[in-house]
């Protein structure tokens, strides 16, 4: 079952996070539950299998748009159909919003998620050369794609 998370989630969403090593900091998990209670322009949809949460994704609402800024999925629960229905959520959430897109992006080297978000009808927009630091145990800086999905 996916639903919006709330502050009382903060440390579930949080220990999933570590080991979904997806590099959103705390404070940024914090500040989106925060906006979701008070009904800002941000909310945390979340998986639950049982009771355990086992996927996230954070989105935030734009002018126009909205933003998927993060999404993480526990490693053993990956390629389950989880991050298909967290995405499928955000792209309800953001209809609900009224947004004309959801942008997202993603570092060059996730394949996995670049197919996720390509059969689900994300294209490049775009590219942010040497964006991100490179992961754990490799050196300089990696890029990131820009994609976006028109909703209608």
């Amino acid at each position: 079952m996916t639903t919006e998370l709330q502050a009382s989630d903060y440390a579930a969403l949080v220990a999933l996070e570590a080991q979904a090593q997806s590099s959103v900091s705390d404070a940024l998990l914090k500040e989106a539950l925060a906006g979701a209670e008070t009904g800002s322009h941000s909310c945390v949809l979340g998986r639950f299998q049982e009771e355990v949460l086992i996927g996230y994704a954070v989105l935030v609402r734009l002018p126009f748009d909205a933003e998927l800024q993060a999404i993480g999925v526990l490693p053993a629960c990956r390629h389950q159909g989880v991050g298909r229905e967290l995405i499928h959520a955000v792209l309800a959430k953001a209809s609900d919003w009224q947004s004309e897109r959801v942008l997202l992006e993603v570092r060059a080297s996730n394949g996995a998620a670049i197919g996720l978000y390509q059969r689900l009808g994300f294209s490049q927009d775009g590219q942010r050369k040497n964006y991100y630091p490179a992961v754990q145990g490799a050196t300089g800086r990696e890029d990131a794609l820009l994609m976006s999905r028109a909703l209608s």
